[in-house]
């Protein structure tokens, strides 16, 4: 599947999650989805992008280690409704890149509300997803500057 469709599926089901281990699980998507465009991009990336490609795909296995144990309780998960899973193409980096920021954006946002309720045991899983959800954003915008520095220095 097309990672833009993958990436607009998560954003629908971050946002019509609203039991708390709903939110855990999509920020689990989430951040499976950054793990894996960040290996997408790291096999064919320029050496620098390929960097912060590999950070990426780190940070999101990160963030996934730190949600894991709720997340993979969820019925959703345990049948094995993984989306990342379906990755298959990147027809658009830049924009791609831009949606996964964007994602990755609301995932620390929902985060932070789940902390705000939730017993400390998750709340600290919560805080170390956002921390890790926050390096992957960095690192998407990191693989935006360098995509844009590639096309320019191209163009030139």
């Amino acid at each position: 599947m097309e990672a833009m469709r993958l990436i607009e599926a998560t954003r629908l089901a971050l946002t019509r999650a609203d039991a708390v281990q709903d939110v855990v699980v999509e920020a689990w998507q989430a951040q499976a989805l950054a793990e894996v465009i960040g290996s997408y991009f790291a096999g064919s990336a320029s050496p620098t992008a390929r960097w912060e490609a590999q950070g990426l795909s780190e940070a999101g296995g990160r963030a996934c280690g730190a949600l894991g144990r709720p997340a993979l309780n969820h019925p959703t998960l345990r049948t094995g409704a993984i989306r990342a899973v379906q990755l298959t193409e990147v027809r658009d980096p830049r924009r791609v890149l831009l949606a996964l920021g964007v994602l990755l954006g609301d995932v620390g946002i929902a985060l932070v509300e789940v902390a705000c309720v939730a017993e400390e045991g998750l709340y600290w899983q919560c805080v170390e997803a956002v921390d890790a959800a926050d390096e992957s954003r960095d690192r998407v915008f990191g693989m935006l500057r360098e995509l844009t520095a590639y096309r320019e220095g191209g163009a030139a």
